[in-house]
């Protein structure tokens, strides 16, 4: 498809290489009639396995032994985010100055893929949402003067953030619109919306994502938007602001007739 092929062309080779390896043998089983049903043929995502397997990729990005982890996979060259600029443009917005709520952050991945870009801004502050146990890892073996983890959104945004970061997350959520209206309530900036799955048609579809084995084994649910959905899930407050392009996923757009979207909103007058 031509939206497929534009994409791949303006992504670095190596992150193409990195993201197909990836999602090599990347199954999906439905659609399923309710996100009950899809967790009921599922695992789940608070395995131990997932975080011990994140775990050992994340700390050898940390001893300097891989430039950067997604999913526990281990790029070896740094390759930069796709969506830097949108970054780049708030951080100058505020001076120099970002302040990033990570909400479903795992351990920094994005942090450590961004950290060489951003080391020249007078203050960067990447704070991320995660799973208890998640956040327990990270605070033990990971934080630093930069980079905090949360179990809460409130927590992680005592003030207003510049970007609250949402990537390859809100699928996996049993009730996104919950977790949309506690991050706008927050009232970040800008709200970026990255490796999202999303549909043509009205309604959300529901689907069971088996994990390729050799990242490690694991099935949970795993919801496809409605694509006129996403925009609306933070309240009328949040309108798009600009459509960016989305990461190449095979097989998620040949057995689930859907693609990933990626997307910034911003905040405008709140609704009388």
């Amino acid at each position: 498809m031509e939206w497929k092929r534009v994409v791949v062309e303006r992504l670095p080779a190596g992150l193409v290489r990195g993201l197909r390896a990836l999602r090599g043998g990347a199954r999906f089983i439905g659609p399923h009639a309710s996100w009950a049903d899809a967790a009921a043929a599922a695992g789940g995502y608070d395995s131990a396995a997932i975080l011990a397997r994140v775990r050992e990729s994340a700390l050898a990005v940390k001893r300097g032994e891989a430039a950067f982890e997604r999913d526990s996979v281990r790029f070896a060259a740094p390759e930069p985010w796709p969506h830097l600029r949108v970054l780049e443009r708030a951080a100058i917005a505020n001076g120099g100055r970002l302040r990033v709520l990570d909400f479903g952050g795992s351990l920094g991945s994005t942090y450590f893929q961004c950290r060489r870009d951003l080391a020249n801004l007078a203050e960067l502050r990447w704070a991320v949402v995660e799973q208890p146990a998640f956040v327990a890892c990270g605070k033990s073996e990971l934080e630093n003067d930069q980079l905090r983890f949360f179990d809460s959104v409130e927590a992680a945004a005592p003030g207003p953030p510049d970007v609250a970061l949402l990537s390859s997350v809100l699928q996996y959520l049993p009730d996104p619109g919950a977790i949309a209206r506690r991050i706008a309530a927050v009232k970040p900036a800008t709200i970026l919306i990255d490796r999202t799955p999303a549909h043509d048609r009205a309604e959300d579809a529901i689907w069971v994502q088996h994990v390729p084995p050799a990242i490690y084994r694991a099935s949970y649910p795993f919801r496809v938007f409605g694509r006129d959905r996403l925009a609306t899930l933070f309240g009328p407050a949040w309108t798009l602001e600009e459509e960016l392009p989305g990461t190449p996923f095979e097989a998620l757009e040949s057995q689930c007739g859907a693609r990933y979207v990626a997307m910034t909103l911003r905040r405008g007058s709140d609704p009388a």
